[in-house]
């Protein structure tokens, strides 16, 4: 337990609009009608940097290399406090891989998280 989790620069809706103009939906996928969640673990370091990261539970067709392609991409986090101290910290979340038919269809489902 930590004090504070890391944060991402500008927060939630900074993040999710971060990877929602950055992921590029791969082809394969588009041609193997592929969408879901990617499920990624990533280490935030002391000093705030974005390390380890790994497909904790992946859905194929270069989804899973895209988000890691797009989380290497991420700026430094604010790193998780304990006992006033920064300290590693290790975040599991998912990246969200919606078709752009289907996006369209339902406006508040976009790439992201």
């Amino acid at each position: 337990m930590v004090d504070k989790t890391p944060q991402y620069p500008g927060g939630d809706e900074a993040r999710i609009k971060f990877l929602s103009d950055n992921i590029k939906y791969p082809e394969e996928a588009k041609k193997l009608g592929i969408q879901g969640k990617v499920f990624m673990t990533i280490l935030i370091k002391a000093d705030g940097t974005v390390a380890n990261v790994k497909v904790h539970h992946g859905i194929g067709g270069g989804c899973d290399e895209e988000a890691i392609r797009i989380i290497k991409m991420m700026p430094k986090w604010s790193p998780a406090i304990l006992n006033g101290k920064p300290v590693d910290y290790q975040l599991t979340f998912p990246i969200k891989f919606i078709l752009p038919t289907d996006a369209a269809k339902n406006p508040d489902k976009v790439i992201g998280h």
